[in-house]
């Protein structure tokens, strides 16, 4: 029996485990790597194996930092189903596309770059700079939808005669699992628990991780493995601070770059929420994201996955009476005009880390202005925009500008969909028996060696941070 960490070991993206075993051969999600150029790259080299020897994919959710390097997988041979929850297929439908949209746009983007510089070259040397090709294409992202197969929670599936598994809700986004699998028979079956990424309990829209009680060889994610978040009442008060002050006396835009799956959906409900307890004023909010509309739309479909104070607040209309406009913004001139709106507007849009999509031009129209701000409200992952603007930028270049940053930034850490070092620690404490072994996964190097550290000091249990591309035969290393 072997393991292989493909993706998100020491890291926060590009989550992929390769399970072999007398002839079966899984992965565990098929992400996409974020970040910079040299991170992009990786996207380009992934797969150390053939894509058409692979059985079959377990996916636990649809962030693309998961699922994102799918239609790549199908269109370089793979052949089997894909297994996920219900709400996680009519999400990929969505995300996917997106994704590749997002990939066309960026070659195009990359090969004018090159033709202008190329004619430049060619006055001096002749030559012209090689053309670059997307990831996939749209194409290839819908022809890889053709192979999900949806899964209920808690129903047990058998993929393969010598695998069984079935998908727990992890609390993080909607469709979100932990996924227990089941791997040989007899006497040498081995249970795997891979926790996906876990959710933060008591958090608005979703419900708390399934507790876990057993597992033989555990994954568990380690994103915030070192740090507690803000509660959710500390958080309200920042996000009421930023709202008034941005709005009421400064007179300028609140900007949000948000996750379109998730992190758009919590911030409708808190404003919703901070509406009706009046503690802001109604507001002009626009969700300039089309796959966030269609994922707000989803979750609205999945209403039974959603805890009891969302059924409350928002009801069937999605909390629209709680504002003053709440406009979901579908096209390209919809967008452009949003930039010329100089202050009292709430806009939310993607990508969550900055990278791609259309916050990047409201960024550009907002941050050199004094009176706006800047709402971070999630992970941003080293190398990425993001992440350079938490750490203090004061120039940036974005969308071939170089822009300086005035806006005031706001980094709201009670929102995260991960689970906090308590959280993590909380769920890792119901397990009965101590596993075999337990691999930390999902989070940066020193956050991950760190947890494991810690784990084996307060459970006992062997456990590592694997670095990408290790590989453990298990059935050697555990015998008994």
């Amino acid at each position: 029996m072997k393991l292989t960490f493909l993706g998100a070991a020491r890291e926060v993206t590009g989550s992929s485990y390769l399970v072999e075993h007398e002839g079966v051969r899984f992965l565990v999600d098929c992400g996409m790597f974020q970040g910079g150029r040299e991170t992009r790259a990786k996207n380009h080299q992934a797969f150390a194996f053939d894509p058409a020897t692979i059985d079959f994919v377990l996916l636990t959710h649809a962030h693309i930092d998961h699922s994102g390097l799918l239609p790549r997988l199908v269109a370089l041979g793979f052949k089997g189903v894909v297994h996920t929850t219900r709400a996680t297929c009519d999400l990929l439908a969505v995300m996917l596309p997106d994704s590749a949209h997002i990939q066309e746009k960026e070659a195009e983007y990359a090969n004018l770059r090159r033709f202008r510089k190329g004619l430049e070259r060619k006055d001096k040397r002749g030559t012209a700079p090689r053309e670059s090709a997307p990831l996939y294409t749209v194409a290839q992202a819908y022809a890889s939808l053709r192979q999900l197969n949806p899964v209920d929670y808690d129903l047990e599936i058998a993929p393969h005669p010598q695998v069984r598994c079935t998908f727990r809700d992890a609390g993080h986004i909607l469709g979100s699992a932990i996924v227990e699998v089941w791997v040989g028979e007899g006497k040498r079956r081995r249970k795997f628990v891979f926790s996906g990424d876990l959710g933060q309990p008591a958090r608005p829209l979703l419900r708390d991780p399934t507790p876990i009680q057993d597992a033989d060889y555990l994954l568990v994610e380690s994103t915030y493995g070192n740090r507690e978040h803000k509660s959710m009442e500390a958080t309200q008060d920042e996000l009421v601070e930023a709202i008034n002050d941005t709005i009421e006396r400064k007179g300028g835009n609140v900007i949000i770059p948000a996750f379109a799956v998730g992190r758009t959906q919590d911030m409708l409900y808190l404003l919703a929420d901070l509406t009706r307890q009046g503690r802001i004023p109604k507001l002009s909010v626009f969700v300039d994201s089309p796959m966030a509309t269609a994922a707000t739309e989803i979750t609205y479909k999945h209403m039974e996955l959603l805890d009891a104070e969302t059924h409350a607040l928002m009801g069937k209309h999605g909390g629209a009476a709680h504002f003053r406009k709440l406009n979901f913004v579908e096209s390209v001139e919809e967008s452009k005009a949003l930039d010329r709106i100089t202050g009292g507007a709430v806009i939310i849009s993607a990508s969550g880390m900055m990278e791609a999509g259309r916050i990047k031009f409201h960024l550009r129209a907002n941050l050199g202005r004094r009176d706006s701000t800047i709402l971070v409200t999630g992970f941003q992952a080293a190398g990425t925009f993001g992440r350079r603007l938490v750490d203090g930028a004061k120039r940036v270049r974005l969308l071939g500008e170089d822009i300086p940053v005035r806006a005031d930034l706001y980094t709201l850490g009670g929102l995260s969909a991960h689970a906090d070092r308590t959280a993590l620690l909380s769920w890792l404490g119901h397990f009965r028996n101590k596993p075999r072994r337990v691999f930390v996964v999902h989070g940066e190097e020193t956050v991950a060696t760190g947890f494991a550290e810690d784990l084996q000091k307060q459970f006992g249990w062997e456990a590592m941070a694997p670095s990408p591309g290790d590989s453990v035969i298990l059935d050697q290393v555990d015998s008994r």
